[in-house]
């Protein structure tokens, strides 16, 4: 899968029949906001701050997304996707001139610091020929001037009716789109045919625009367009969602909130939660979270915000730096392990804000927050691993951050990798195989100490028992097994067909889980 997801017809590819199931995948992490540039409603995989950089622009005083995506790669996170939302944000104009009329383009990306320009040339078309041309498009870095991207396009055509119509061959462009009125002739030629490039390239008449502050439906979008966090579902797996604040001095919105935390649901991922501005107190803390109904096992957060020293006094949240962490750990020494026992902590540019008694963090526990407090070295730690579901008695087990983890880990891996046996006919052969592939990798979990002991349980009804023909065809997996960070055994059942994974589990779930 390409680094960038295109929209339209995506592509799945499917783990090979019996193929080794990955033990330690690279937690992926994802981020929904607003940037200078880039692709809208994409999801874009970067791998570093420098290449956040160049796709999305540098840090903006107007969003919490380049500083969140700074924190997470300075904690040691490595995968990233992005997803760039906007609201009545508008791409830069170029109007090339065309004998009274013009050829009117417009950035596809919007965003004030996305500069391209175009050339037009008739080589390689005849000189009796006054209807084709050739088209030269360039994404330029704002800040060096080097062109970023290039597209040419040969032989179009002005008028609507012709198969090289120019309107219909930039549909496929990533950097520019036709506007209406279309010109009534042939763009004039830009290129100096002596060999001087000065006056070559026509540069936008008109900048692009930013847009306006971003709302809780901006951030959520539509699961039918696939914009806002509903993006995301272009790609197979994320671990980590995190919405930062979408404004200065603004905070994501509970609506936003809780449609992030169904759409993890879904996704079998966690959801990272920042305080709001107003809880500088426990009790402005345990208070906001019980007003705001925040109790999920897919749900995580610490509290309070941070300052960084030698800066100004404004308390920002640290979800990023927490999504780093996450990745660091899970690379390092796998998610079924408690991230208080790794000795990590933030960097020692970043305080908390508030100080935290012990009795304080009791009492924030007990409402599902986990704790940030000075640590050794002058390193903030974080104090304690649990989730936002502690409140509930249906997720108790799961009230232990790495068990909940370390079991959507298990689920993700095992639905992905057993995604072949769907499409088999159903018997005990299959159920064998299957068992055996499964098996396996419980062997390896247990070899990387991720069980509290070696005792496990694997069994799978792969159709065998389908008392009825129209009974959806599918595989049951059933494993019992025992995490390291929880005080007893864990059971989950799989049921995996064409159409997604259900899990179900009064243990991991109060209700079952539909993943498709």
């Amino acid at each position: 899968m390409s680094d960038a997801v295109d929209r339209g017809i995506t592509v799945t590819e499917i783990a090979a029949m019996g193929q080794p199931i990955d033990v330690s995948p690279e937690t992926t992490a994802a981020f929904v906001g607003r940037a200078l540039r880039g692709p809208l409603n994409t999801p874009v995989l970067v791998k570093s701050f420098g290449e956040f950089r160049r796709r999305f622009g540098d840090v903006w005083t107007r969003s919490s997304l380049g500083p969140a995506a700074k924190q997470f790669f300075e904690h040691g996170g490595l995968r990233l996707y992005i997803v760039r939302i906007a609201n009545h944000a508008r791409g830069a104009m170029i109007c090339l001139p065309a004998n009274g009329s013009a050829l009117v383009l417009r950035a596809v990306e919007p965003g004030s610091t996305e500069l391209i320009r175009a050339a037009i040339d008739y080589d390689g078309i005849d000189d009796e020929d006054d209807e084709l041309f050739n088209l030269t498009l360039h994404r330029v870095n704002p800040a060096s001037g080097l062109v970023e991207d290039q597209e040419l396009f040969r032989r179009l055509s002005y008028v609507e009716d012709s198969e090289q119509f120019v309107g219909d061959a930039l549909l496929t462009s990533t950097l520019a789109r036709v506007e209406s009125p279309f010109p009534s002739h042939r763009p004039q030629c830009t290129m100096d045919r002596t060999g001087g490039l000065g006056s070559a390239y026509v540069e936008p008449v008109q900048v692009g625009t930013d847009g306006t502050e971003l709302s809780d439906y901006d951030l959520i979008g539509s699961r039918r367009d696939r914009s806002g966090i509903f993006a995301l579902e272009q790609v197979e797996r994320f671990d980590i969602l995190y919405l930062p604040p979408p404004g200065k001095g603004v905070d994501t919105g509970p609506a936003a909130i809780l449609a992030a935390e169904l759409f993890c649901r879904e996704r079998r991922a966690m959801l990272i939660v920042d305080p709001r501005a107003e809880w500088t107190s426990t009790e402005a803390a345990i208070q906001g979270v019980r007003n705001l109904g925040y109790a999920s096992p897919n749900m995580l957060g610490y509290y309070p915000r941070v300052l960084e020293r030698r800066s100004d006094d404004i308390a920002r949240p640290a979800g990023g730096a927490l999504a780093g962490l996450l990745c660091k750990q899970d690379r390092t020494y796998g998610p079924w392990h408690d991230i208080n026992q790794q000795g990590m902590g933030l960097q020692r540019r970043l305080v908390p804000a508030v100080a935290i008694d012990e009795d304080d963090a009791f009492q924030l526990g007990r409402a599902g927050l986990n704790v940030i407090t000075p640590g050794p070295a002058g390193r903030a730690r974080l104090v304690g691993a649990i989730t936002m579901g502690r409140g509930s008695e249906a997720h108790r087990k799961f009230a232990q951050l790495p068990v909940r983890r370390f079991c959507l880990q298990i689920v993700n891996a095992i639905a992905s990798a057993v995604k072949w046996a769907v499409f088999e006919h159903g018997d005990r052969d299959l159920a064998r195989r299957i068992c055996a592939q499964v098996t396996t990798y419980f062997y390896c979990l247990d070899d990387l100490g991720a069980f509290a002991d070696d005792r496990f349980v694997v069994e799978c009804d792969a159709g065998v028992s389908k008392r009825h023909d129209s009974d959806e065809h599918g595989v049951t997996i059933l494993l019992v097994f025992h995490p390291l960070a929880c005080d007893e055994p864990v059971s989950l059942t799989l049921h995996l067909t064409a159409a997604g994974c259900r899990v179900g589990s009064t243990a991991f779930a109060p209700t079952v889980e539909n993943c498709a």
